[in-house]
């Protein structure tokens, strides 16, 4: 039976480590100068959350608020490869930490932005809530948490909240609470007396089934409601405690993901805690945030499959446009309306019959040209992004697999009921009717060279 996913709801952030050399200082101030050598991106925040998971092997889907600005596109680039991306709409410009590092000493970081999360019911976003095996809210302070409220409001799935300062106080029932030491303080306002009181009256004040307030280097301290307190201490290897690296950037967000995982895969929330705690320690051990690399992808790169462009596509917020037929003997009226579909939206996905299914709807001396070569010609068109080759009588699989924004058909099925409608309907797409250039068709063609 396939898994089900890990659900993420967060505030997703654009970390930015600028590298290079510092060997002398500014003659006009006593600061060191960067000769730059390179630039890394990647998500932070929730975004970060899920990409761990993912390289855990997981099926994600993260549900974050994202900007149309450069770093907003910069950011679904990064996130897009590795998992389900539920794009919401961003109020403000893309939150960018800029961390100027040398030698692995971080000298400053810039931080800019200052977008919020614009409430928007996605239907996307209920469906994948609806299929998760378990859910993590990763707060950020900029507004997706609170829209989990209503969101997860009927899930019966563990649900771990990872809060934050200026995020969203964690809704009754969650199956368990990861804050850090200073985050335990903000949410104790009558007091802070250490992690373990912290751990026990956050259970009670939040009607929360487990608290693992986490220590950093000294792991958790873990109070579950109506249980005892637990010390979840870092895990021990020959020699002794793993040594914590200076960077621990993440491993908040780490503890969380691995912990969420494990309770999504039945582990008891000691369990859940102790993984967690000892995935931190080895992520911070190996360098932190630091050390996550992830291959930019951009928009405007020309992805090589079909589904990648439509992962794609999606991802950046855009319209995905498709159409199919067999595209036997190209011509002038097929390129017309391959460009005017193009023109509807954002990118266009081309599902194509393959040899077989062109026989058993044309007949035997169907098709004229092979299908690699009617793939590689339509591939050749700037109109198309991608091709997608199918082996049954209708393209409803394929349609499936990409589902696009709006499906295209030619002039000639007006009126008509197309077999493909049953999985347009259910997918939400819209259904455009293109006209076609009078006398073009391939079987006027072929009567003509015969």
């Amino acid at each position: 039976m396939t898994e089900r996913p890990l659900v993420v709801i967060g505030d997703t952030l654009l970390d930015v480590d600028v590298e290079g050399e510092a060997d002398r200082l500014c003659p006009d101030a006593p600061v060191p100068v960067v000769d730059v050598s390179t630039e890394q991106a990647r998500p932070g925040g929730a975004g970060l959350a899920a990409l761990l998971a993912a390289r855990d092997g997981a099926g994600v889907v993260l549900i974050t608020a994202v900007g149309d600005d450069p770093d907003g596109q910069r950011l679904c680039g990064l996130l897009s490869e590795e998992l389900d991306l539920v794009r919401l709409p961003l109020r403000g410009g893309t939150v960018r930490k800029t961390r100027v590092r040398a030698r692995g000493q971080t000298l400053v970081r810039l931080d800019t932005g200052d977008g919020t999360a614009r409430y928007s019911p996605a239907a996307e976003a209920i469906e994948a809530i609806r299929s998760a095996g378990a859910v993590l809210v990763s707060d950020y302070g900029r507004g997706v948490a609170r829209m989990a409220r209503e969101l997860l409001r009927d899930v019966d799935v563990p649900v771990v909240w990872d809060p934050h300062p200026r995020g969203e106080q964690p809704m009754p029932g969650c199956a368990l609470l990861t804050p850090s030491e200073a985050e335990a303080r903000m949410l104790c306002p009558s007091g802070y007396h250490g992690p373990d009181q912290a751990a026990r009256r956050l259970v009670r004040a939040l009607r929360a089934r487990a608290v693992a307030v986490t220590t950093g280097e000294r792991g958790a301290a873990l109070a579950i409601e109506g249980g005892p307190l637990t010390k979840v201490p870092p895990p021990v290897r020959a020699g002794g405690p793993i040594v914590v690296g200076v960077d621990a950037c993440g491993a908040g967000d780490r503890l969380a993901g691995a912990a969420a995982l494990a309770l999504r895969d039945g582990a008891d929330v000691e369990e859940a805690v102790t993984i967690g705690v000892g995935e931190a320690s080895r992520f911070v051990e190996r360098g932190g945030a630091a050390t996550v690399k992830v291959q930019e992808q951009r928009l405007g790169d020309r992805p090589r499959t079909a589904l990648e462009v439509a992962r794609l596509t999606r991802a950046y917020g855009g319209r995905l446009i498709a159409t199919g037929g067999c595209f036997d003997l190209l011509h002038a009226g097929h390129v017309s309306l391959l460009r005017r579909a193009r023109a509807l939206g954002d990118a266009l996905v081309v599902c194509v019959n393959s040899d077989d299914s062109v026989r058993r709807l044309k007949g035997p001396s169907r098709p004229i040209v092979d299908v690699r070569d009617r793939v590689e010609v339509l591939r050749a068109l700037s109109c198309v992004d991608a091709v997608l080759v199918f082996d049954d009588d209708t393209p409803a699989a394929a349609i499936e697999q990409l589902r696009p924004s709006v499906w295209v058909k030619g002039g000639d099925y007006e009126g008509e009921v197309l077999p493909e409608s049953e999985v347009l309907g259910r997918l939400g797409a819209e259904i455009v009717v293109l006209s076609t250039l009078p006398g073009r068709s391939t079987t006027n063609l072929i009567r003509e060279i015969q």
